[in-house]
């Protein structure tokens, strides 16, 4: 809902979750390099814009493009035309990936640093057709209702199958373009697509079915682009030496440019603004086309809605502007400057720290775990299984880190991590599964790409024996891994401590008040005397009969236990007990005298466990001594005398 109580309460989250990496820029800043960057007023006031930009784009997001989204695949679901739907998940998928900011600074790298081989242009166009692709066929997985993990499993098969033919200078640049292709504005609207088909075919589930899209298109581009590498590997020739120089000299200089303030000029703040739209075009003409032209629908809510996709631009370049001046510079600068210790351990702690900070700064991120909690009932924390999705990037990139500086081949920590997917995958709860694959896509866009890819091309170049191509990529990969590990924990913990969605708590209740009216209805209107006066009152009351067995010399011991446990009255009957193994003795035994008294007290119900417990304590009857005791509920009680206080 468009309201400025909304856009106060999304302005302060979003400073809560930029605290994270305030703290952490200013304790390596302060206390590992000892020295304060020139332009830190640039940094501060960027940091800023980060925090009113984020909150701009969540609120378009809310007012814009999710009710679209799942208005669209609503209308397509309801129209039954399953070729429709595929186009249009293929051109969501290819029209967003396309110009996507991230992938276009990933690529335009990998074909700087790779004697042109990989050519940029061609190299986006694959990883943008392997996600229209990947869009595809979750959206047929959705509606055939199959299992998620079946096709998860089989594309990591794939993965690991296309990895044993890749080159090494492509397979780090394949893992880490699957982490690359789900923007910041992408993100929301496949998941709006896939929440709003799920929502409306008849049989599926939104938390089982409804996620799982963001996994597929952060899983297929890992496998075309290995068999594109394969290719341009086996066909083009490298380009000569002096060429390869001149490609890798801006990749090696770009950490000493990084200290440069950021020059803030009008003409550079409205390119941004047009480089924004440029990104959402495709997705506003896709949505346009299919809204007015398939469907023949007006958009309902039409002004909320450009409302809403105005305040993503804003926000979004606002964003983008506020990470140029207080972050990339920064964050690129420090990556350099901790290659230059001989400490790993720090460098490996600001991986983890700079993960885990800008995992929870990332505005996908934020928009898919509300979403998350809101279709689960509640039964999923937003913030909660952001802090998990936080620890696995942050476990990722330190784990990541640690492979450049000590060395060895990406694909066996992939492998590893995959099996454990794998593995947790049987186990988790169905719920989070789709999730915790979704987490590995989100987790690696606006925030998180530009600072992760400085720090491994950072280390690649400046450690001795590593190759930028070869190791520096591959921290994105291991950053979209580990969240999916993390995200099932996180499920089996809350499946461990009994955690329910609201609607499950109120199902519980009503079950606990439906057992309640029972035993009221089970409870009968009896007559009570009051001692100590004449008066006799009508109860809505349950009572029980306790019955106790004893030897008589053990009748008095009884009666005093039963007493103090809140007895008031009791009737003695004489009895005795006797075996019926020989019935030949039967009716001689008749005539015997009684050995046993049986004491009979009508009691309240809430007294039955009491006044048992004492009895059996105090004579030992479920040890060395004998006896008998038993209760069962007795109703239409006529003439009991109890006390005013016992009432």
């Amino acid at each position: 809902m468009l309201s400025i109580s909304s856009f106060l309460q999304l302005l302060k989250e979003s400073f809560r979750d930029l605290m994270p990496i305030i703290l952490v820029i200013m304790f390596f800043q302060l206390a590992i390099i000892q020295s304060v960057p020139e332009n830190w007023l640039s940094t501060a006031i960027g940091l800023a814009i980060v925090g009113v930009g984020l909150a701009i784009f969540l609120l378009g997001l809310e007012v814009g493009i999710f009710p679209v989204g799942e208005g669209l695949a609503s209308d397509f679901a309801h129209k039954g035309s399953t070729k429709w739907i595929m186009i249009f998940a293929f051109m969501i998928g290819f029209g967003t990936t396309v110009a996507e900011p991230a992938l276009i600074v990933i690529a335009q790298k990998a074909a700087s640093i790779s004697a042109g081989r990989i050519d940029a242009t061609m190299l986006r166009s694959v990883v943008a057709f392997s996600v229209g692709f990947a869009i595809v066929l979750g959206v047929w997985r959705i509606i055939k209702g199959h299992p998620i993990h079946y096709y998860i499993i089989s594309g990591y098969i794939m993965v690991v199958g296309a990895t044993a033919f890749a080159p090494r200078e492509i397979v780090g640049l394949a893992y880490d373009l699957g982490g690359v292709t789900t923007s910041t504005v992408t993100v929301p609207l496949v998941a709006a697509l896939g929440i709003g088909l799920a929502s409306t075919i008849k049989g599926r589930n939104p938390v089982l079915d409804g996620f799982g899209l963001i996994a597929f298109a952060s899983l297929t581009p890992m496998i075309f682009v290995q068999f594109y590498g394969i290719a341009v590997y086996n066909l083009i020739e490298p380009a000569p030496l002096t060429e390869l120089e001149k490609a890798v000299t801006p990749v090696i200089n770009a950490t000493a440019d990084a200290a440069a303030a950021y020059d803030f000029k009008i003409i550079d703040l409205l390119k941004g603004i047009m480089g924004v739209v440029i990104d959402v075009a495709p997705i506003l003409g896709v949505i346009l086309f299919f809204q007015y032209i398939i469907l023949k629908k007006p958009i309902e809510n039409l002004k909320e809605v450009i409302i809403g996709f105005g305040l993503v631009i804003l926000g979004l370049d606002a964003f983008i502007v506020g990470l140029e001046m207080g972050l990339f510079s920064v964050g690129e600068t420090m990556a350099f400057e901790l290659t230059q210790y001989d400490n790993n351990f720090i460098i490996y702690s600001f991986g983890f720290l700079i993960g885990f900070s800008t995992t929870m700064a990332e505005p996908s991120l934020t928009a898919i775990a509300k979403k998350a909690r809101e279709i689960s009932d509640g039964k999923i924390n937003d913030f909660v299984l952001r802090i998990f999705v936080a620890l696995g990037v942050a476990i990722g990139i330190a784990l990541g880190a640690y492979r450049i500086v000590v060395g060895g081949e990406i694909v066996y920590y992939i492998m590893a991590g995959y099996l454990f997917v794998i593995v947790l995958t049987f186990v988790a709860p169905k719920y989070i599964i789709p999730i915790a694959y979704d987490s590995g896509g989100v987790t690696t866009s606006t925030v998180t790409v530009p600072l992760v890819a400085a720090l491994g091309l950072g280390l690649a170049t400046n450690i001795e024996g590593r190759d930028p191509l070869i190791d520096g990529f591959g921290l994105i990969a291991f950053a979209s891994l580990f969240p999916m590990l993390t995200v099932m924990l996180y499920g089996l913990i809350t499946e461990k401590m009994g955690v329910m969605g609201e609607h499950e708590k109120e199902a519980l209740h009503m079950d606990e008040l439906r057992h309640a009216l029972e035993d009221v209805e089970n409870m009968q209107l009896s007559t009570v005397n009051i001692a100590g006066t004449d008066k006799r009152h009508s109860y809505l009351m349950s009572f029980s009969a306790v019955h106790i067995i004893v030897p008589k010399e053990q009748t008095q011991d009884a009666l005093l236990a039963a007493k103090n446990a809140g007895a008031r009255g009791v009737t003695i009957m004489d009895a005795h007990g006797m075996g019926l193994a020989q019935l030949d003795n039967f009716y001689n035994r008749l005539h015997d005298h009684a050995t046993d008294s049986n004491l009979m007290f009508i009691t309240q119900t809430k007294n039955v466990d009491k006044i048992i417990k004492e009895v059996v304590n105090e004579l030992d009857i479920t040890g060395e001594g004998r006896g008998l005791t038993y209760s069962y509920p007795v109703s239409h009680i006529k003439g009991l005398r109890l006390k005013l206080d016992d009432l």
